[in-house]
């Protein structure tokens, strides 16, 4: 046998078992690491919804533009409220003056003599003082409230971020609770990794993950801040009589449940621009366990 045939064959053993060694890193990678291509992030999304009724007067922002805490969003009409607040201010220095002038009954019964006035007079003299004190303090919640009210007409953003789904125009009338539009927070980013069920058992909080953007490329650093407790069992629904309704059929080949892991992100950099429900692939590396 000449050198040259024992060079190939000892090639083509050293290719055959890369080869082999390779598919098996690969197939530990795939089977055993926990990772996941079903990733998504997600944001916290604020509905902004009027504390008042009314018709819009004006709309201080465009669609997907970038607000601060405390920014105009829009206006509700405030004549309405204007008025509640004349109104109420009204009715305060109406129950201040009835006030002064129970306390001064109630003064001038308490001085006079015994022979003149009696003491169930007296005392009814100051229950109706304490009444009207009363009535004075709810005037004077009820103008704080009109006020409150008035205040409200401006609809301002409760949190730094971008505005979504703008629905309200000037003339649209505003219900109080109904979402005219929703403010996307932009300190709240995270990521949802849907992981197999078989690979949950190799997370712990506080493992290291990579996430990277399936649109970008980016790659963004995070950890593991905790794993979910439980899942809908869409193959068990309940009947109306709150009885198991069980699925008759069963699939030999079953496929492994996703168990959502959320991870929060370290940090963002300035040029990657996240948008909420993106997908990304999620890459954990578990900490090794600490030796006994």
């Amino acid at each position: 046998m000449n050198t040259r045939l024992i060079s190939r064959i000892a090639i083509t053993s050293l290719i055959f078992l890369a080869a082999i060694l390779l598919g098996r890193l690969l197939w530990v990678r795939y089977m055993d690491s926990p990772w996941t291509r079903d990733g998504r992030v997600r944001a916290d999304v604020v509905d902004i919804a009027p504390d008042v009724a009314g018709l819009v007067e004006e709309v201080a922002v465009r669609d997907n533009q970038p607000v601060k805490k405390g920014d105009l969003l829009f206006r509700i009409d405030p004549e309405h409220y204007l008025d509640r607040v004349a109104e109420a201010r009204a009715q305060l220095a109406a129950r201040r003056a009835e006030l002064e002038l129970k306390q001064r009954e109630a003064k001038r019964r308490v001085l006079a003599d015994d022979r003149v006035v009696s003491q169930e007079e007296r005392e009814n003299a100051g229950l109706l003082a304490s009444g009207a004190g009363a009535a004075y303090l709810a005037a004077k919640a009820k103008l704080e409230e009109a006020k409150l009210d008035l205040s409200r007409t401006e609809v301002r953003s409760p949190v730094d971020g971008w505005v979504s789904n703008l629905l309200v125009r000037p003339g649209d009338f505003a219900h109080v609770g109904a979402a005219e539009l929703a403010v996307i927070d932009r300190n709240s980013f995270w990521v949802y990794g849907y992981f197999e069920e078989n690979k949950v058992a190799l997370l712990k909080a506080g493992d290291p993950a990579r996430i990277r953007l399936l649109g970008s490329g980016k790659t963004l650093s995070g950890h593991v801040e905790s794993i979910a407790h439980g899942i809908s069992d869409r193959d068990n629904p309940t009947d109306p009589r709150l009885l198991a309704n069980v699925n008759p059929s069963f699939n030999w080949v079953r496929l492994a449940q996703r168990i959502p892991v959320r991870i929060r992100l370290d940090a963002t950099p300035r040029d990657v621009n996240l948008v909420a429900g993106m997908t990304c692939t999620v890459t954990v590396s578990p900490k090794a366990a600490p030796e006994h």
